[in-house]
């Protein structure tokens, strides 16, 4: 709508936030994302803890053949002790039992838990992000919130998945590879740490770059999903400018951004995975030369440097996995970084509700000194004052950004006022519960937006578990029955995204439906038929009278024609209230809804006006030739169809 854009200026099309945005963005530290680490941790600490102890027998398990290794070389081949094969050989075959057993019991539970927590998280995200104002929805691109609810939740499963649990196994099994190390030589011992505290060092400062690339990749894929999803929607204006080849390069350019962040995190990890295979080939000579002069000094027997060998490939091996798995777990940083900036945005609740709660209201509107404006220093609304008591109509006129979307959306409490006051039966909307207060709300809008799923459900979608009958009478007064019956599967025909099945006209009629059936205190109509044909605008009007009957509604028309019979007209100009009164009333004023209305009639007053005829006389001619006390709610045909610019 109109006003929004005089908040929303222009936007550039391509990737990325306007750096206005960009300061807006909360800067999180390590410490908040590990708060959000613990939190999960903890909700999943029962499965993590199984995890952790199966893991614990399996790396246990894991070790019998290595520490066999001294018995078999010193015992059994040096003392020729062959009575110890077989139990050695017994001790092998069911310690690598048990790390069978528990290495599937383990990935099945820990798995199953990742996917868990991943579907929790999307919930979550989902849920709070649906509670968020309007205009969070109006800053950021469908696509990349898309992402963050899918996307960037993904990564969790390295968190509270295998991840986590291996990296503590990792230091639990490099913990005792360390003692029978330092058992075995600790002079070696020290010497082969030496390289591994310099591979742990290099470690640190690896994640430390790599964290923020895999955080920049997540908002590049958010970038790129939204304009696809932007050109997706938009295919029929694409096609219509023949803008083919410009969203081509759009998307490829945000591809091959893409591209460059994934293969600088690529060199990262691969340089991550050359310095560990380093690290096997120096301790690998380390040991080589430093263990032949241990066997030679007598310190150690050939089965000791056996078992000190593989001992050493049980600890370097684990810090070689804690360093991949952190790789993961910092990428499953990044996303909890981008979710916790959805999770941290305040609610409508929070922001713009209070927790009154509110039965059935009668619909008495009052705004009371009202002023608005969506940046500061540009007023969009200035003192409005105005009421709108139960079953009266409310219409509002006037030029594209004269206010008129802003007063339906602070009417709808998707906006506050920052001066004065708008009251429901007279309580302030701010104290009171958007649930029960939009609960008796519906709305009908120029452009309709229908789910993709049947005719039926879109109609019962205000009044979910609506009985066919009453769903097929609402369909009737919004003259859906006349289309519905060309479909072979009736109100069952499904109808495709946003209704793309359904013509402009059909659409309408069947949002119009939709408001009946919700049986709203408030309705709100945004030139609700302007997609029919005067035909069944004419037939449709009927049902909307009646849907308005007893009902305080609130029209912005911009066919002049269609609100002859409200109970007040306001005419809004530069944020104020110009004119209001009924509709003859503001004829005979001479202002400037009569110029407005003169505008919009032009074509047939030069047909119909006679040279020194008053307008007033022939003005129920150029509406159908009845007077304006029968003429309530008549389109107008023809020509005359053409109004001012929508708002």
């Amino acid at each position: 709508m109109a006003d929004a854009a005089v908040r929303g200026g222009g936007g550039a099309i391509g990737y990325g936030r306007m750096p206005e945005d960009e300061d807006r963005k909360r800067q999180l530290s390590w410490t908040d994302v590990w708060q959000e680490s613990r939190e999960l941790l903890w909700a999943r600490r029962g499965r993590l803890a199984l995890g952790f102890g199966l893991l614990l027998v399996s790396r246990l398990a894991g070790m019998v053949l290595p520490a066999s290794t001294k018995i078999l070389i010193d015992e059994v081949i040096g003392k020729q002790r062959s009575e110890l094969l077989l139990w050695i050989a017994l001790a092998a075959g069911v310690a690598t039992l048990i790390q069978a057993g528990t290495n599937f019991a383990l990935t099945v539970i820990l798995g199953v838990t990742g996917q868990r927590a991943i579907t929790d998280l999307r919930r979550q995200v989902q849920a709070h992000m649906g509670r968020l104002p309007v205009t969070y929805f109006e800053d950021n691109k469908t696509g990349e919130l898309i992402s963050r609810i899918i996307n960037d939740a993904q990564g969790i499963r390295n968190l509270v998945g295998t991840g986590f649990v291996q990296l503590l196994g990792g230091l639990i099994t490099a913990t005792i590879a360390l003692g029978v190390l330092l058992w075995l030589n600790w002079r070696l011992t020290l010497l082969t740490m030496v390289l591994i505290v310099i591979f742990g060092i290099v470690l640190v400062v690896g994640f430390s770059r790599l964290r923020p690339i895999f955080r920049e990749r997540g908002k590049l894929m958010a970038d790129l999903s939204g304009r696809l999803t932007e050109s997706i929607n938009g295919v029929r204006v694409v096609k219509a400018y023949t803008a083919e080849k410009r969203e081509e390069r759009t998307f490829a350019h945000g591809a091959h951004k893409l591209l460059r962040n994934i293969v600088r995190s690529m060199i990262g990890v691969s340089a991550i995975g050359s310095l560990s295979s380093l690290l096997f080939g120096l301790v690998g000579i380390t040991m080589s030369i430093a263990g032949a002069r241990e066997v030679l000094a007598g310190r150690m027997t050939i089965g000791d440097i056996f078992m000190f060998v593989v001992f050493t490939g049980l600890l370097v091996t684990p810090l070689v996995q804690m360093s991949n798995i952190g790789t993961q777990i910092t990428d499953a940083f990044a996303g909890l970084d981008r979710i916790r900036e959805v999770l941290l945005e305040k609610t409508e609740e929070e922001t713009l509700a209070g927790h009154r709660q509110l039965d059935r209201v009668r619909g008495d509107i009052i705004f009371e000194n009202v002023s608005f404006e969506y940046k500061p220093g540009v007023p969009v609304l200035t003192d409005i004052s105005f009421e709108a008591l139960s079953g009266t109509t409310t219409a509002l006129v006037g030029s594209s950004g004269a206010g008129k979307s802003t007063i339906i959306s602070l009417v709808m409490a998707f906006r506050a006022p920052q001066q004065g006051r708008i009251t429901v039966d007279g309580i302030d909307l701010r104290q009171v519960a958007l649930r029960d207060y939009r609960s008796q709300l519906a709305v009908v809008l120029q452009d309709e937006f229908l789910f993709d799923g049947t005719i039926g459900e879109n109609i019962a979608y205000g009044h979910p578990g609506a009985a066919l009958e009453s769903i097929e009478e609402a369909g009737r007064l919004a003259r859906c029955d006349e289309f519905i019956g060309g479909f072979e599967d009736g109100y069952d025909t499904v109808i495709g995204e946003r209704g793309i099945k359904l013509s402009g006209g059909q659409r309408q009629r069947v949002a119009i439906a939709r408001a009946i059936l919700a049986n709203p205190r408030i309705l709100i109509l945004d030139e609700a038929t302007s997609s029919l044909d005067s035909e069944n605008e004419a037939l449709i009007q009927e049902g909307l009278k009646t849907l308005k009957h007893g009902r305080t509604t609130f029209v912005i028309a911009h066919r002049l024609s269609t609100i002859r019979s409200a109970d007040q007209i306001l005419v809004m100009e530069e944020g104020r209230i110009a004119e209001r009164g009924t509709h003859s009333e503001l004829l005979a004023s001479d202002g400037r809804y009569r110029k407005l209305y003169e505008t919009q009639y032009r074509f047939e007053r030069d047909q119909f006006i006679n040279p020194g005829e008053d307008f007033s006389e022939i003005e129920p001619r150029l509406s159908g030739g009845s007077s304006a006390g029968d003429q309530d709610d008549l389109p107008l045909t023809g020509s005359g169809r053409t109004g001012f610019p929508t708002d």
